[in-house]
C-alpha cells in the first residue's frame, strides 16, 4: 500500500495559495485493508475512507469508463493494480492532476506545474469530454483564479465548445449547477466564471434568462457600457467588492434579467423590466433549485433597485413605502443586503466604478429613524386592522419629515 497527497492541497502549495483539506489516493490496497486499519467508508460509488483520526479523505486509486451522457455515465473500476498515473490520467485539468508522495516529492506526470507557471487551465487528456461538469470546474477555477492571471487553455476551450455544441452540458443536473454556481460566487472574480460559459455556448444552455442579456442596448445617458449583458457583470464584479455575501452577488447578477425579454422595437428603453425580471427569475430558481434565501433578496433587488437609486428624490411618504414593500422594518439584516446590491447596480457602469452611493445611507438613516415608532406609541383606539397599519404608516411619515437628516 501507497499514499499520496493529491489534488487542491498539492496545486495550492505550488501556488502560494491558502491550502483547503489534503485529499489522499491509496494505492495497492483493498477496501477490507481500509477498514481494518480503522478507516470507515463512505463512498456508495467507489471506495472512498476518512481517517480514524484526521477525517480526511482517503480515496482508493481508480479509473473510469464513459457508458453514458451525463455526470453519471461512468463504470469506475478500484483495485489493487491501479497506479498512480492511472488515477491521475482520469483527473479534469493538468494543474489538479499532482500528486505528492511521503518525502514531498512531486508527481506531475501531465504537466500541471508547467501549466501554473504558465497560468494556464489545460484539460489532462481528451477524456474530459467526457464529464460535463468539468466545463463548470473549469470555469469556477478561472475566476477563483483570476487574481493570479489564469487562463483557460485555447485548445480547452475549443474542447468545452465542442461538448456544448455535442449536448453534454444538457445532461448537467440542476443541484450541480447551482453547487458550482455557489462556489463561483464565493470568489473574488464571479463574472470571469459567467464569461468563461458565454464563450463556449454552455451560457446559453444553463443560464439562457443570462446569456439572453448580451447584445441588448440600455440608454447610453445611464449605461455608456451600453450592452446590458457587460453592464449585468459589471454589476457582479462590483458586488463582489462589496460583499462577500453569495446572497447580494447572485441578486446583483440577475437584478435585470427583463430587459432580455424587451421587444426589440422598443430598444433601448425597458419600461416594465422590473415585473418580467421576476418572472424569469423564479423561472430559474425553480429550475436550478436555487435557495429561498437567495430568491427572496433577489427578487426585492429586481423589483425596486430602481426606486432605490430614486430615493434622494423622494418625499417621505414615498420612502416609508419602499421601506414597507421591501420588508425592512422586520427584516433590517436583508435590508442591508438589498442596499448592497443596489450599490452594485449603480457602479457597475462604464466609468462609474468608484462613485458614491448617498441614496444607501439616506435609506439606512430613514429606517432607523421610523423603526422607533413602533405600533405602541400611537393612538390606536377605535382602530382595528389595516387602519392601524395606516395610522402606523403615517406616524413613520411624520418622523421622517421631522428628522434634521
Amino acid at each position: 500500500m501507497k499514499i499520496y497527497r493529491v489534488g487542491g492541497a498539492v496545486r495550492d502549495r505550488l501556488l502560494g495559495e491558502p491550502a483547503g483539506d489534503d485529499d489522499w489516493v491509496v494505492v495497492g490496497a483493498m477496501p477490507q485493508e481500509m477498514l481494518d486499519r480503522g478507516f470507515r467508508q463512505v463512498g456508495a460509488d467507489f471506495p472512498v475512507f476518512l481517517h480514524p483520526e484526521t477525517n480526511e479523505e482517503y480515496a482508493l486509486a481508480r479509473t473510469e469508463r464513459k457508458t453514458g451522457r451525463g455526470y453519471h455515465g461512468f463504470v469506475l473500476h478500484a483495485a489493487p493494480d491501479v497506479t498512480l498515473e492511472q488515477d491521475l490520467a482520469r483527473r479534469d485539468l493538468t494543474i489538479n492532476a499532482i500528486a505528492e508522495d511521503e518525502n514531498g516529492q512531486p508527481i506531475d506526470p501531465h504537466g500541471g506545474a508547467d501549466d501554473i507557471s504558465a497560468r494556464k487551465l489545460r484539460h489532462v487528456s481528451e477524456a474530459f469530454v467526457e464529464d460535463p461538469v468539468r466545463v463548470l470546474r473549469t470555469a469556477r477555477f478561472a475566476a477563483r483564479f483570476k487574481h493570479l492571471g489564469f487562463e483557460v487553455a485555447t485548445e480547452t476551450m475549443a474542447l468545452m465548445t465542442q461538448m456544448t455544441k455535442d449536448g453534454e452540458v444538457d445532461a448537467l443536473v440542476p443541484e450541480r449547477v447551482w453547487q458550482e454556481t455557489l462556489k463561483a460566487l464565493s470568489t473574488a472574480h464571479p463574472a470571469t466564471f459567467f464569461q468563461v460559459l458565454r464563450d463556449c455556448g454552455a451560457l446559453a444552455v444553463i443560464y439562457p434568462e443570462l446569456d439572453a442579456l448580451f447584445g441588448v442596448p440600455q440608454p447610453a445617458r445611464w449605461h455608456p457600457e451600453i450592452d446590458t449583458g457587460r453592464h449585468v457583470l459589471m454589476v457582479l464584479e462590483q458586488a463582489a467588492q462589496l460583499s462577500a455575501n453569495t446572497r447580494v452577488r447572485f441578486a446583483a447578477l440577475t437584478h435585470d434579467l427583463g430587459k432580455g425579454s424587451t421587444p426589440k422595437a422598443e430598444w433601448p428603453s425597458h419600461r416594465g423590466h422590473e415585473q418580467r425580471s421576476i418572472d424569469l427569475l423564479n423561472k430559474l430558481c425553480d429550475r436550478l433549485r436555487v435557495p429561498n434565501e437567495h430568491r427572496e433578496l433577489a427578487q426585492i433587488v429586481a423589483l425596486d433597485h430602481g426606486r432605490c437609486h430614486r430615493a434622494m428624490e423622494m418625499r417621505a411618504n414615498t420612502v416609508i413605502r419602499l421601506l414597507e414593500q421591501c420588508d425592512a422594518f422586520r427584516r433590517p439584516e436583508r435590508f442591508e443586503l438589498f442596499l448592497l446590491a443596489c450599490e452594485a447596480d449603480a457602479r457597475g457602469r462604464l466609468g462609474m466604478e468608484n462613485r458614491g452611493y448617498p441614496q444607501a445611507e439616506l435609506l439606512r438613516k430613514a429606517l432607523a429613524t421610523a423603526s422607533r415608532i413602533s405600533a405602541n406609541d400611537i393612538d390606536t383606539e377605535g382602530l382595528q386592522g389595516e387602519a392601524i397599519g395606516t395610522r402606523l404608516h403615517q406616524a413613520r411619515v411624520a418622523a421622517i419629515r421631522k428628522s434634521p437628516d
